[in-house]
Protein backbone atom coordinates (compact mmCIF):
# COMPACT_ATOMS: atom_id res chain seq x y z
CA UNK A 1 0.00 0.00 0.00
CA UNK A 2 1.38 3.79 -0.88
CA UNK A 3 2.37 5.54 2.31
CA UNK A 4 1.48 8.96 2.09
CA UNK A 5 3.07 11.90 4.07
CA UNK A 6 1.50 15.17 4.91
CA UNK A 7 3.09 18.09 3.15
CA UNK A 8 3.60 21.44 4.92
CA UNK A 9 0.96 23.71 3.06
CA UNK A 10 3.43 26.59 3.38
CA UNK A 11 5.75 24.24 0.85
CA UNK A 12 2.67 22.66 -0.71
CA UNK A 13 3.55 24.54 -3.91
CA UNK A 14 6.47 22.70 -5.00
CA UNK A 15 4.29 19.28 -5.97
CA UNK A 16 3.41 21.60 -9.09
CA UNK A 17 6.59 23.78 -9.31
CA UNK A 18 8.38 21.36 -11.75
CA UNK A 19 5.08 21.58 -14.19
CA UNK A 20 4.04 18.48 -13.77
CA UNK A 21 0.68 17.23 -15.83
CA UNK A 22 -2.38 16.62 -13.32
CA UNK A 23 -5.26 15.12 -13.36
CA UNK A 24 -8.16 17.07 -11.82
CA UNK A 25 -11.17 15.39 -10.16
CA UNK A 26 -14.15 16.92 -8.95
CA UNK A 27 -17.85 15.50 -7.37
CA UNK A 28 -20.93 16.73 -6.95
CA UNK A 29 -24.28 15.69 -5.82
CA UNK A 30 -23.32 11.42 -6.31
CA UNK A 31 -21.55 12.06 -9.34
CA UNK A 32 -17.48 12.37 -10.09
CA UNK A 33 -15.43 12.87 -12.63
CA UNK A 34 -11.47 13.61 -13.12
CA UNK A 35 -9.21 14.63 -16.23
CA UNK A 36 -6.02 15.27 -17.51
CA UNK A 37 -4.64 18.90 -17.23
CA UNK A 38 -1.54 20.43 -18.62
CA UNK A 39 -2.02 23.71 -17.41
CA UNK A 40 -1.67 24.14 -13.53
CA UNK A 41 1.07 25.65 -11.27
CA UNK A 42 0.98 27.35 -7.66
CA UNK A 43 0.08 31.07 -7.45
CA UNK A 44 0.83 32.22 -4.08
CA UNK A 45 2.40 30.51 -0.44
CA UNK A 46 -0.13 32.45 2.28
CA UNK A 47 -2.43 30.89 1.91
CA UNK A 48 -1.33 28.71 -0.77
CA UNK A 49 -3.32 28.52 -4.44
CA UNK A 50 -2.93 26.95 -7.37
CA UNK A 51 -4.67 27.40 -10.75
CA UNK A 52 -5.28 25.05 -13.35
CA UNK A 53 -7.49 25.65 -16.42
CA UNK A 54 -10.47 23.64 -17.11
CA UNK A 55 -12.49 24.17 -19.94
CA UNK A 56 -16.02 24.99 -20.06
CA UNK A 57 -16.87 21.87 -21.98
CA UNK A 58 -15.74 19.74 -19.50
CA UNK A 59 -17.91 17.86 -17.33
CA UNK A 60 -14.97 17.73 -14.33
CA UNK A 61 -15.81 21.93 -14.82
CA UNK A 62 -19.58 21.47 -14.08
CA UNK A 63 -18.89 19.27 -11.04
CA UNK A 64 -16.40 21.92 -9.85
CA UNK A 65 -18.73 24.80 -10.59
CA UNK A 66 -21.37 23.06 -8.45
CA UNK A 67 -19.55 21.82 -5.88
CA UNK A 68 -16.91 24.88 -5.00
CA UNK A 69 -13.87 22.11 -5.05
CA UNK A 70 -11.21 19.93 -7.04
CA UNK A 71 -8.41 18.25 -6.37
CA UNK A 72 -5.16 18.22 -8.05
CA UNK A 73 -3.57 15.16 -8.32
CA UNK A 74 -0.06 14.39 -9.67
CA UNK A 75 0.17 11.47 -11.70
CA UNK A 76 3.17 9.53 -12.18
CA UNK A 77 5.41 7.54 -15.25
CA UNK A 78 3.32 4.21 -14.30
CA UNK A 79 0.02 6.16 -14.75
CA UNK A 80 0.97 7.63 -18.82
CA UNK A 81 -1.54 5.45 -20.68
CA UNK A 82 -4.43 6.12 -17.84
CA UNK A 83 -4.08 9.93 -17.92
CA UNK A 84 -3.95 10.08 -21.71
CA UNK A 85 -7.18 8.25 -21.80
CA UNK A 86 -8.18 10.60 -19.40
CA UNK A 87 -7.44 13.50 -21.57
CA UNK A 88 -9.60 11.76 -24.47
CA UNK A 89 -13.11 10.87 -23.33
CA UNK A 90 -15.81 12.77 -21.94
CA UNK A 91 -16.91 12.14 -18.57
CA UNK A 92 -20.45 13.50 -19.74
CA UNK A 93 -20.59 9.85 -21.82
CA UNK A 94 -18.44 7.59 -19.58
CA UNK A 95 -17.36 6.65 -16.21
CA UNK A 96 -13.79 8.04 -16.56
CA UNK A 97 -12.52 6.49 -13.17
CA UNK A 98 -13.93 3.13 -14.50
CA UNK A 99 -13.28 3.97 -18.67
CA UNK A 100 -9.50 4.98 -17.33
CA UNK A 101 -8.62 1.72 -15.14
CA UNK A 102 -8.46 4.89 -12.26
CA UNK A 103 -9.63 4.30 -8.66
CA UNK A 104 -11.23 7.02 -7.01
CA UNK A 105 -10.52 7.28 -3.43
CA UNK A 106 -12.48 9.77 -0.94
CA UNK A 107 -10.48 13.47 -0.44
CA UNK A 108 -9.97 14.46 3.67
CA UNK A 109 -10.46 18.47 3.22
CA UNK A 110 -12.88 18.05 0.07
CA UNK A 111 -15.50 15.79 -1.22
CA UNK A 112 -13.92 15.57 -4.62
CA UNK A 113 -11.95 12.55 -4.93
CA UNK A 114 -7.92 11.68 -5.09
CA UNK A 115 -7.03 9.44 -7.84
CA UNK A 116 -5.35 6.45 -6.36
CA UNK A 117 -1.37 5.79 -7.03
CA UNK A 118 -0.86 9.26 -7.71
CA UNK A 119 2.24 10.85 -6.21
CA UNK A 120 0.61 14.14 -4.71
CA UNK A 121 -2.53 15.34 -4.13
CA UNK A 122 -3.72 18.98 -3.43
CA UNK A 123 -7.19 19.37 -2.42
CA UNK A 124 -8.89 22.57 -3.03
CA UNK A 125 -11.80 25.07 -3.08
CA UNK A 126 -12.54 27.04 -5.77
CA UNK A 127 -11.74 31.35 -4.67
CA UNK A 128 -14.53 32.81 -7.00
CA UNK A 129 -13.05 34.67 -9.73
CA UNK A 130 -16.23 34.96 -12.39
CA UNK A 131 -14.25 36.90 -14.71
CA UNK A 132 -11.03 34.46 -14.80
CA UNK A 133 -13.73 31.57 -15.03
CA UNK A 134 -15.38 32.38 -18.00
CA UNK A 135 -13.18 34.32 -20.23
CA UNK A 136 -10.50 32.93 -19.66
CA UNK A 137 -11.29 29.10 -18.07
CA UNK A 138 -8.62 29.93 -15.33
CA UNK A 139 -9.60 28.30 -11.74
CA UNK A 140 -8.07 29.44 -8.69
CA UNK A 141 -7.83 27.43 -5.80
CA UNK A 142 -6.85 27.58 -2.25
CA UNK A 143 -5.40 24.42 -1.32
CA UNK A 144 -7.06 23.07 2.18
CA UNK A 145 -4.71 19.75 2.53
CA UNK A 146 -1.42 18.43 0.45
CA UNK A 147 0.00 15.07 0.52
CA UNK A 148 2.69 13.10 -1.27
CA UNK A 149 4.05 9.81 -1.97
CA UNK A 150 6.90 8.96 1.57
CA UNK A 151 8.76 7.22 -1.17
CA UNK A 152 9.68 10.39 -3.53
CA UNK A 153 9.18 13.19 -1.17
CA UNK A 154 11.46 14.02 1.45
CA UNK A 155 12.43 17.01 3.94
CA UNK A 156 9.94 19.12 1.60
CA UNK A 157 10.93 18.16 -1.72
CA UNK A 158 10.84 15.42 -4.61
CA UNK A 159 13.58 13.25 -4.76
CA UNK A 160 12.92 10.81 -7.24
CA UNK A 161 16.03 8.90 -8.04
CA UNK A 162 16.07 5.03 -7.56
CA UNK A 163 11.48 5.74 -8.75
CA UNK A 164 11.62 6.15 -12.54
CA UNK A 165 8.47 4.60 -12.40
CA UNK A 166 6.84 7.31 -9.97
CA UNK A 167 8.58 10.20 -11.42
CA UNK A 168 6.00 13.02 -12.52
CA UNK A 169 4.74 13.28 -16.23
CA UNK A 170 4.97 16.62 -18.42
CA UNK A 171 2.46 16.54 -21.51
CA UNK A 172 3.78 18.11 -24.67
CA UNK A 173 1.30 17.27 -27.18
CA UNK A 174 0.09 14.29 -29.68
CA UNK A 175 0.08 11.38 -26.91
CA UNK A 176 3.66 12.44 -26.19
CA UNK A 177 5.05 13.12 -22.81
CA UNK A 178 8.42 13.23 -20.82
CA UNK A 179 9.01 12.45 -17.54
CA UNK A 180 10.81 13.85 -14.96
CA UNK A 181 14.90 14.04 -15.24
CA UNK A 182 18.24 14.09 -12.83
CA UNK A 183 17.76 16.34 -10.49
CA UNK A 184 20.63 18.57 -9.60
CA UNK A 185 21.65 21.40 -7.38
CA UNK A 186 23.93 24.80 -7.57
CA UNK A 187 24.98 27.43 -5.42
CA UNK A 188 24.44 30.48 -6.92
CA UNK A 189 27.43 32.79 -6.35
CA UNK A 190 27.24 36.78 -5.61
CA UNK A 191 27.60 38.64 -9.13
CA UNK A 192 31.50 40.56 -8.53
Amino acid sequence: MQKLVAVDLAKSYRLLNHGPTVLVSSAHDGQQNVMAAAWAMPLDFDPPKVLVVVDKATHTRELMEASGEFVLNVPCRAQAEQVLRAGSCSGKEVDKFAACDLTALPGEAVNAPHVADCIAYLECRIISEPHNQQHYDLFIGEVLAAKADADVWHDGHWQFDGHDAKRSLHYIAGGSFFSIGEQFSVSATPPQ
